[in-house]
């Protein structure tokens, strides 16, 4: 890093440029955080060279340009050598301006390249190999030719890149001085961390009296998505501090009808909160809140997912009986049970643990029996560690989500990624369930403000292992 500071008024200029319904205006939409442009499926959408602030800092200013699409690139190519001569110049101003008016803003756009672009993003189609996209090659001598530094991307890379891809595309651009570096960059699937990635790499390329500028503005790139991950962590932390802290209070004895509307009761405020959870993630990442509400943003209730405070447990005959049902050889009264339909002495027997159905010792279906206090129920430490996986996973969806892609869907993530999100999890599930835990016992306000305090530490480190684990190559700027 250098002491010196950006001049007032300095530009750094990122020119996006592609050919033609490769999808740049959806990658501007994502690196922007808002819609620019027109998405279509058809050639040509942009006509214009469009510039976007990205963000300012210190007097100096991050510009992204959407250019209009190469086209019919070896034509491009022939009139930019023309230009040099008067019919060249007529051609390219007049006939080219009335007649054809895609390969016109198309030169345009090459113009706009060479007189203000401080770095070149050169979008491809990572489906395609190099040597098979016979626009590429013009397009490369088009890039040249405005003598610029190239830093390309990679989009459609999918939701499970292949990396024999990008080592594809790095040994065919060796021949290729001006392209300096090669970056994956989907974007439907990219993550915001990704993007870091993608200012640094350019960051490398600006010319030298414009690097403090860069640097200023990097940084201030790198406050906004701290914040924007410590609001995700926060409000990941306040959502599972509400589960914990829930709880419905039952009669002494209480019956089937009491405790199906407590579980319903619980349940409606949970998927509430999920949908407040989400639309929360979805601010913070510049996508439409709004869009939370239309989402299926509900939790799956699971009858292991309830627990009962304050009811008397089964002696140990009942026990017996337990353990028959346990083992199914009573499995007809499973469902009666499950409904709540079993009564032992004073209190009833809830059946709010769906491990009772499946092999699970009576210790854990039967845990919460005998404690002291009014009949309550909440959600048990295995419905918390679910919604807390639940919660992740929905940060990671979020988070992989580009604004170009149109209204935010709540979809399941690909394998790999649930993957992740369980194995950090291992290595967060103590502290997550302890803060927890501390949050559901918590007696007096100073209890509770603690525990939000230690469950809102916990998921901020989770998130950071799950995307240094994601995203090694971003470890550093992470910790």
């Amino acid at each position: 890093m250098t002491d010196a500071r950006p001049g007032p008024g300095t530009v750094v200029t990122l020119s996006l440029v592609a050919h033609t319904n490769v999808g740049k205006t959806t990658l501007a939409r994502t690196l922007l955080r808002r819609d620019v442009g027109e998405v279509l499926d058809q050639a040509h959408v942009t006509v214009v060279t469009e510039p976007h602030d990205v963000l300012a800092a210190d007097g100096a200013r991050l510009v992204l340009e959407d250019t209009p699409g190469f086209g019919d690139s070896a034509r491009l190519l022939k009139r930019l050598r023309a230009q040099g001569n008067p019919l060249g110049w007529f051609v390219h101003q007049v006939w080219d301006r009335f007649r054809d008016r895609p390969l016109f803003c198309a030169q345009q756009a090459v113009a706009s390249v060479r007189d203000r672009a401080d770095v070149v993003l050169y979008l491809v189609n990572a489906t395609e190999r190099p040597e098979d996209a016979g626009y590429v090659a013009p397009e490369m001598e088009i890039l040249a030719w405005a003598r610029r530094p190239v830093l390309l991307l990679l989009n459609q890379t999918g939701a499970t890149p292949d990396p024999s891809v990008p080592a594809t595309w790095r040994a065919w651009a060796r021949a290729h001085p001006h392209v300096k570096d090669v970056l994956s960059l989907d974007a439907f699937t990219r993550c915001w961390v990704e993007e870091r990635t993608l200012y640094e790499r350019a960051a490398a390329l600006v010319p030298p009296g414009k690097q403090a500028a860069m640097e200023a503005l990097l940084a201030a790139w790198d406050r906004e998505a701290r914040s924007a991950l410590t609001t995700s962590a926060d409000a990941i932390a306040a959502y599972l501090v509400r589960a914990a802290a829930d709880r419905v209070a039952l009669p002494e004895k209480a019956g089937k009808a009491d405790r199906t509307a407590a579980m319903e009761a619980l349940t409606t405020r949970t998927s509430a909160s999920t949908r407040d959870l989400v639309a929360t993630l979805l601010g913070a990442h510049g996508l439409d809140a709004a869009d939370a509400a239309r989402s299926a943003a509900v939790i799956e209730e699971r009858l292991e997912d309830f627990a009962v405070k304050g009811l008397k447990g089964p002696d140990g005959k009942k026990s017996a009986l337990w353990g028959g049902i346990l083992s199914g050889a009573l499995s007809g009264l499973a469902a009666d049970l499950a409904a709540g339909g079993l009564s032992f002495g004073g209190g009833a027997v809830l059946g709010a643990i769906v491990g009772a159905l499946g092999g699970a010792s009576l210790p854990k279906v039967y845990a919460l029996a005998g404690r002291a206090g009014p009949p309550s129920i909440g959600w048990s430490d295995d419905g918390l560690g679910r919604f807390a996986r639940g919660a992740v996973a929905r940060y990671v969806a979020v988070a992989h989500f580009g604004r170009g892609r149109g209204a935010w869907k709540d979809v399941a993530l690909p394998p790999t990624l649930e993957a992740a999100v369980g194995e950090t999890f291992a290595r967060h599930e103590r502290a997550v369930l302890g803060a927890l835990a501390s949050a559901r016992s918590a007696g007096d306000a100073e209890a509770s403000a603690r525990a939000k305090v230690a469950a809102a530490q916990a998921c901020n480190a989770w998130l950071r292992d799950l995307l240094r684990h994601l995203y090694p190559a971003c470890g550093a700027w992470l910790r």
